[in-house]
């Protein structure tokens, strides 16, 4: 584990950049972005237009370590490079920005309330090759949609069963039960997955750290007991659907939680505008969500 890094995450201000749409999710990010679906054909047309997204973000000059701490890539971003490094490289080495790699393959379907993940059969694999690419840490998504005990419990087992393995292997896990914004259960689902996380994280060792990445709860500081724990590097927040404004109102409800918003930090992105506005735009957009991460 890189130690500036840990401590810099573990530390500073700033909030994470989610840049790990994958293959289910980019069309819409493209789409938003102002690339319509006929501008590419098949796969790797289309990573190559993501990549050429994500590239711009990175390398404006409103993106950087003062104000973003890390930036979670998608398995096909770590294996590119912007301008010229690998891109995990140019995020630390030029922006000092932490990497983290997302790892899991998508969600099974809905049983008892809650989207396990799929099997991640080659996860050793990639483990090493995180680490060979100097990546700091991983993030991997479970989807709970009711306040089932036994479907919020087989997601936080199978998220730190796995995050057991991504220890091991010297990167820290990022776990994300994401609850939906639209549950019916909302407040009570988020109190099964606190009771469930609490457990799993006072079975870690004194040297083992995790994050997490949690929905924005209806009850304001609702997490500030995770935030507190020996054991959590940090606790940051998905948008979930929110728009900007109201994920930031949330956010800045909850205090010592840092964003690491996705759809929310791209949000008025166009492929059309210029450098100038581009960057513009995105500064706006880091410095609104940088402001809801400090409270």
């Amino acid at each position: 584990m890189n130690e500036q890094q840990f401590q810099k995450v573990k530390l500073e201000s700033g909030f994470v950049a989610a840049l790990d749409q994958s293959g289910g999710s980019t069309p819409k990010a493209l789409k938003l972005y102002g690339v319509p679906e006929a501008a590419y054909s098949g796969d790797d047309e289309m990573f190559a237009v993501m990549h050429e997204m994500r590239s711009r973000i990175v390398t404006s000059p409103s993106f950087n370590g003062d104000r973003v701490l890390g930036a979670i890539l998608f398995e096909n971003t770590m294996d590119r490079q912007i301008e010229g490094r690998d891109s995990a490289d140019y995020l630390w080495s030029v922006k000092r920005v932490v990497p983290f790699l997302k790892v899991d393959k998508g969600l099974t379907g809905e049983v008892d309330g809650v989207q396990l993940m799929k099997p991640i059969p080659d996860i050793d694999a990639l483990l090493t090759r995180a680490t060979d690419k100097s990546l700091f840490g991983t993030k991997m998504r479970s989807v709970i949609k009711l306040a089932n005990d036994g479907g919020v419990k087989s997601v936080v087992d199978q998220q730190f069963d796995i995050g057991r393995q991504i220890l091991a292997a010297g990167l820290v896990p990022i776990i994300e039960p994401e609850i939906d914004i639209h549950s019916p259960q909302k407040a009570e689902a988020e109190a099964l997955l606190k009771a469930a996380i609490l457990e799993q994280v006072g079975q870690l060792a004194a040297d083992q750290y995790v994050m997490l990445k949690l929905t924005l709860p209806e009850l304001d500081g609702f997490y500030a007991d995770l935030v507190k724990h020996p054991n959590v590097l940090r606790v940051v927040a998905l948008s979930g659907g929110y728009s900007r404004g109201e994920a930031n109102t949330r956010l800045a409800r909850n205090h010592g939680v840092i964003a690491s918003f996705s759809r929310a930090l791209t949000e008025g992105l166009s492929v059309q505008q210029s450098d100038e506005e581009f960057d513009a735009t995105l500064n706006d957009s880091i410095a609104s969500i940088f402001a809801a991460s400090i409270t």
